[in-house]
């Protein structure tokens, strides 16, 4: 059995789940509501007040969709009810963020802005000139508009210039000595 698989989800009050054909989940919340269609072998059932995941057989790709539908199934429960944040930070002399209105403006030392447009449930919030709060329910499109806003310029490893995630360290290198 997978260990995290035979986990029930656990559906905290003011949160309902509804499961349609072809194993499609909705999970509605105080936040919002989320859907996602899960893979046709693995059975979903709702009892009481907890999300039951079973696999058919034990095959390799049953084993590995268990985990992985519960886990899934368990972030849309939390991103409804909590929701989801990163938090990026901006160093670097000149390095800064804006916000104005849906657009993030980013000066990363190129010869021009970068803007970003907020997409679809995503709100980002600037915290200062270099702090950036990407928020949503979705935990997959809030990590993936964060990758997306850290990939505009990477933080390098000499100085450390550049958009790294708060919780992220960056290996430092030694530049380069002169001759003797």
């Amino acid at each position: 059995m997978s260990r995290i698989g035979k986990l029930p989800v656990a559906i905290p009050a003011g949160v309902t789940v509804e499961i349609a054909e072809n194993n499609k989940v909705t999970v509605k919340g105080p936040k919002g509501t989320l859907e996602r269609v899960f893979a046709e072998d693995m059975e979903i059932k709702v009892e009481g007040a907890e999300v039951i995941v079973t696999r058919p057989n034990d095959l390799k790709r049953s084993k590995s969709l268990h985990g992985l539908t519960r886990t899934l199934i368990n972030n849309m429960v939390v991103g409804v009810t909590t929701g989801y944040e990163k938090k990026l930070e901006v160093n670097g002399v000149g390095y800064r963020a804006a916000k104005q209105g849906k657009k993030l403006t980013l000066n990363l030392g190129y010869s021009h802005p970068v803007e970003m447009e907020d997409p679809e449930g995503i709100e980002t919030v600037v915290d200062g000139q270099n702090i950036i709060i990407v928020k949503g329910i979705d935990k997959e499109k809030v990590g993936q508009f964060a990758a997306e806003i850290r990939s505009k310029r990477a933080p390098e490893p000499y100085k450390g210039k550049g958009i790294k995630y708060a919780d992220e360290t960056i290996r430092r290198k030694v530049g380069k000595t002169g001759k003797k």
